[in-house]
């Protein structure tokens, strides 16, 4: 039970660690990792059926992609490190994580991520894309609660043609046409 303990309080952790973009760039009341999981997961029951994709293991993918921050933290490119050492330094955290619980449950885990962090399957790859999508869509909420349109342009500029999947393309364009008449541009 020690370990399910220590598990469970690392889950929690997911809650304090605010996502790094927004704190550099000063936003009031950042987002956490698990809130961001949390509308990804969410989202994934958005996917269509005509897709064929597996909705519930995008929902699994989503509440495992950014599991290791809670102990290696939300890094991203403005902390000057390679992708390779970005990915060893997760890869021995989700080991970790993984060892605190059940083996069956722990080889899902780690299976789950690793699909999402080698972009394997379908699914993970729409779960990227969901991952980019809740980004700029988080940007865009930022930006009205502060007034300040285009405020957080470098955001959706960092993933401009970088969506692979039609339903979250879609949506992307939904959310930029919103976006431009709420800016009144």
């Amino acid at each position: 039970m020690e370990k399910l303990l220590k598990f469970m309080g690392f889950i929690g952790d997911l809650k304090q660690v605010r996502r790094t973009g927004w704190v550099l760039r000063k936003v009031k009341e950042p987002e956490s990792v698990a809130d961001h999981m949390y509308r990804m997961a969410i989202l994934s029951f958005l996917v269509e059926p005509s897709s064929g994709l597996n909705k519930d293991r995008c929902i699994k993918i989503s509440l495992v992609h950014d599991l290791a921050e809670c102990i290696v933290g939300n890094l991203t490119p403005q902390d000057d490190i390679l992708k390779s050492e970005k990915r060893k330094q997760e890869m021995e955290a989700m080991k970790h994580i993984c060892s605190l619980v059940p083996e069956e449950v722990g080889n899902e885990l780690y299976e789950l991520w690793e699909d999402y962090e080698f972009q394997r399957s379908a699914e993970a790859m729409f779960v990227k894309d969901l991952d980019k999508f809740e980004m700029i869509l988080q940007a865009h909420e930022y930006e009205k609660l502060s007034n300040s349109p285009g405020k957080l342009q470098e955001f959706f500029d960092s993933t401009k043609g970088k969506f692979k999947t039609e339903q979250v393309k879609e949506w992307v364009e939904k959310l930029n046409t919103e976006r431009s008449s709420s800016s009144g541009t």
